[in-house]
């Protein structure tokens, strides 16, 4: 399974802030089970190698791992050397854009203004994450929408939940990051399994 593939049959980043390698495979392949194909553990989380490699190692072929809170290039070199198939930033940074592309892995750096979207795109980028959300409203992602290049797809990310999907797709998402909505360390199994059927179904009636 490549990215095109992956996003095409779900364009939702389950966001596995906190998770921890005890648990990574568990949750992971609960979530591939229920449909998601793309899950991120940020590198702030516990571990987080280890769970990226564990989860690889577990889904390969049947969902991708990325690596999130990528701030430097050695970050970058690290998360693909455990098995990260795209690696998702919190911010634009042209060294990081460039560390990805070098190792053939999909860029996801975020933006906030047209001017970070365009010098990601400029140095690489293969999509953009809109964050924070929830200070970028449809509305100003509507605006944004009508001067960044159609071709680019945008997954916002931050309070996203199943509620406000439907103006954010208005406004031109081609997809989401999601996180404590859907994970966060101590949820139960069955509240994840839920807050993942809530989610692809809010998807799937938004593009119906």
């Amino acid at each position: 399974m490549n990215w095109t593939e992956a996003f095409d049959e779900l364009p939702l980043v389950a966001i596995l802030r906190g998770i921890a390698p005890t648990e990574a495979v568990r949750v992971a392949t609960l979530l591939c089970e229920a449909g998601f194909k793309l899950m991120e553990v940020p590198l702030n989380s516990p571990d987080p190698l280890d769970s990226i490699a564990k989860i690889r190692a577990a889904l390969e072929g049947r969902a991708l791992i990325g690596a999130g809170t990528v701030l430097n290039r050695d970050s970058v070199v690290q998360a693909s050397s455990a098995g990260a198939q795209f690696i998702v930033a919190p911010n634009t940074d042209a060294d990081v854009i460039a560390a990805t592309k070098d190792l053939d892995l999909v860029s996801v750096p975020a933006f906030s203004t047209p001017t970070e979207a365009l010098v990601a795109i400029k140095a690489g980028a293969d999509l953009l994450k809109l964050f924070p959300a929830e200070a970028n409203s449809p509305p100003v992602l509507r605006s944004m929408r009508a001067v960044l290049p159609a071709t680019i797809k945008i997954l916002p990310v931050g309070g996203i939940t199943p509620s406000n999907m439907q103006p954010y797709r208005d406004a031109g998402a081609d997809g989401f990051g999601i996180g404590s909505a859907l994970y966060r360390p101590g949820k139960f199994i069955d509240d994840i399994q839920a807050s993942a059927a809530s989610f692809i179904t809010a998807w799937r009636g938004s593009v119906s």
